[in-house]
């Protein structure tokens, strides 16, 4: 299979895998020369500068908060688990939430989530009397 990554920003970095062993690419921030500080409780969209084409239908990315970050600083994604799916062709960006009682800073190229691309089963719907 094959990938597909574009830089849609300057700055962008292309998702990577930090050993063989990492089952998620890296995503990292494009923010500006200053960062975006996120205060407690408070929310960012975090552009990464980089949009995917996936194979095709029978396949998702799924976009994952970062252990350290949330284990560390409390920064989780504000929807849970991002979903691109195989026709989105815009930029990849992450949803961030400052959920300890500190402000934390993104960094310009902090790595803030993960990418991981896995196939998906299209079932057809029936509907039914009988569960």
């Amino acid at each position: 299979m094959v990938l597909k990554y574009k830089k849609v920003r300057p700055g962008a970095a292309l998702p990577g895998r930090a050993t063989p062993g990492s089952a998620a690419a890296d995503l990292r921030a494009v923010c500006g020369d200053e960062g975006v500080t996120l205060q407690p409780m408070g929310r960012a969209v975090i552009p990464t500068g980089i949009a995917v084409e996936l194979p095709g239908p029978e396949y998702v990315a799924l976009v994952f908060a970062r252990s350290g970050l949330a284990v560390k600083h409390g920064l989780a994604l504000s929807n849970g688990v991002g979903v691109i799916d195989s026709d989105y062709r815009g930029e990849i960006r992450v949803g961030m939430i400052n959920q300890s009682d500190k402000a934390y800073t993104i960094e310009p190229g902090e790595r803030i989530a993960q990418l991981v691309v896995m196939p998906v089963l299209l079932p057809e719907v029936a509907e039914t009397d009988n569960l």
